[in-house]
């Protein structure tokens, strides 16, 4: 669980980071929707961290859940391959969707 939790921490400040760079871009290569998936994967990161850092007992629910939005904001990342940015925090998000479905599965 340890490794779930700091990849969850990871993922949500490295999402945090992206989007104030693409923010901050001049003509912008994100759109709203774009800017939005990672705003939701930092937000659903960071809970999914606190909420096993508790040990609730909707934390493998929230796993899930947290594994299926970062595989949804790698997967928008990844079509910007060349850019070093977006490159970094779609591997960060793919090792938090695998971190986050070992821990759902796990406590299924």
């Amino acid at each position: 669980m340890r490794k779930a939790i700091e990849e969850c921490i990871s993922c949500s400040a490295l999402c945090e980071e992206t989007i104030s760079y693409c923010m901050d871009m001049p003509g912008s290569m994100m759109d709203a929707a774009d800017l939005r998936t990672m705003m939701d994967c930092a937000a659903v990161t960071r809970t999914c961290a606190d909420m096993m850092c508790r040990t609730s007992p909707w934390h493998a629910q929230m796993c899930a859940m947290c594994a299926r939005v970062c595989g949804a904001c790698a997967d928008m990342c990844e079509k910007m391959p060349r850019d070093a940015q977006l490159s970094r925090l779609a591997r960060a998000c793919r090792s938090c969707e695998q971190s986050c479905t070992s821990m759902a599965g796990a406590a299924a």
